[in-house]
């Protein structure tokens, strides 16, 4: 006997028949979740027809847009981003310590850098990268920490570089557009514009040295500005940004820049010496507080060097009459400027250079029953 065939027979196993059911259940799911997420949505199928808009024809810029234009890719090639850094020591390796960043621009055709001075303080090595991107070494020849500049030498060939042009400060007026460039937060390149917004300030240098005669300008200045140029709306430089007023460390509507008469002063010093001979007189003074105590508003020379300036000039050095009272020189003025503290003297010295004839006005024992009132005339000395 043959056995029975068993095709086109149904399974009665119930669980067979289970698990097909659950089978087809998910490959329908399947089916309908494809199906769902390839629906258009409601905008696509109910919204109106969408195209990309007309572009508007621009037009010529505005005459003063192609100035700004035009002054930035001229005075841009001469700015330059400089970063610091220092080589310090740590169980017996040498190691590169990234000091800061700042803004500088190229001064002459020696390749000769000015920035602050604060940019590079304590840094021992300096890059300096040009408008062109490439990144040379330089070198410090000197600096003016009263009054924060500092001048770099670029390494390499020079017949590349475009030197800044420069102004001056000492006719500008409140309202006069300017431009600074720098390179705030490393944004190298970065074009701000402002007004004049004050002329005088006066702050203070890292060595706590007043700096007068400072620009304020709304331009914004931020960390990385420093050193940069403040230019005029011919492309001049008129000013080297240096600092903010700001409660957060960032612009908040207030920057000053150190006028570019100071600097074109300064900055030939540095190149030729490697630092500024200050001018002088030659004398020490009194401080302050003695002639507050005599109710005198002036500077009291106290001691007069031998064969200096002043001695030469005829002031004399602080001394006793034969009563015992005391005889002194009080300055007073110099060029006609009133000179009320040891401040205002120095301030007053350091605008002028060495064989600079200035002229001093001074009172002679003004507690005396005769005091003399004197102006002498002074050609000013080089103080170490």
């Amino acid at each position: 006997m043959s056995p029975p065939s068993t095709s086109g027979t149904k399974t009665n196993d119930p669980h067979l028949r289970t698990l097909v059911r659950i089978l087809l259940i998910l490959v329908l799911a399947l089916l309908i979740s494809q199906f769902w997420f390839r629906l258009p949505t409601d905008s696509q199928n109910f919204g109106p027809p969408a195209q990309p808009r007309i572009v508007a024809e621009r037009g010529d810029l505005a005459s003063d847009e192609q100035a700004t234009i035009k002054l930035f890719q001229t005075a841009s090639t001469s700015v330059v981003y400089i970063t610091t850094s220092s080589i310090r020591r740590y169980n017996f390796n040498l190691f590169e310590i990234p000091q800061g960043t700042g803004s500088g621009f190229i001064w002459d055709d020696s390749g000769h850098i000015v920035t602050n001075f604060h940019v590079i303080e304590g840094a021992s090595r300096f890059k300096v990268t040009l408008a062109d991107k490439s990144t040379r070494e330089a070198t410090v020849v000197g600096t003016a920490p009263d009054r924060d500049l500092a001048v770099l030498k670029i390494e390499g060939s020079a017949s590349d570089l475009k030197k800044i042009t420069v102004g001056s400060s000492n006719d500008l007026l409140v309202g006069q557009k300017v431009l600074a460039i720098g390179n705030p937060f490393g944004l190298d390149q970065t074009l701000t514009t402002g007004v004049i917004s004050a002329l005088g300030r006066e702050i203070k240098s890292r060595t706590g040295q007043r700096i007068e005669g400072v620009i304020q300008t709304d331009a914004a200045i931020n960390p990385g500005n420093s050193g940069g140029p403040l230019l005029d709306s011919a492309g001049r430089l008129i000013g080297v940004n240096t600092a903010i007023i700001s409660p957060s460390g960032t612009f908040s509507g207030i920057g000053f820049a150190i006028p570019v008469d100071e600097v074109n002063r300064v900055v030939p010093q540095i190149i030729q010496h490697g630092r500024v001979y200050r001018a002088g007189l030659g004398v020490s003074i009194l401080p302050d507080s003695v002639a507050r105590d005599l109710e005198l508003e002036g500077v009291i020379v106290n001691q007069v060097g031998p064969d200096s300036a002043a001695a030469t000039a005829g002031l004399k050095p602080l001394r006793r009459a034969e009563s015992g009272a005391p005889l002194f020189d009080l300055i007073v003025k110099i060029d006609d400027k009133p000179i009320a503290s040891g401040n205002d003297l120095h301030s007053a010295l350091y605008k002028h250079s060495v064989d600079d004839q200035i002229s001093i006005q001074i009172i002679r024992n003004p507690k005396s029953e005769q005091p003399e009132k004197q102006t002498l005339h002074i050609r000013l000395q080089a103080l170490n």
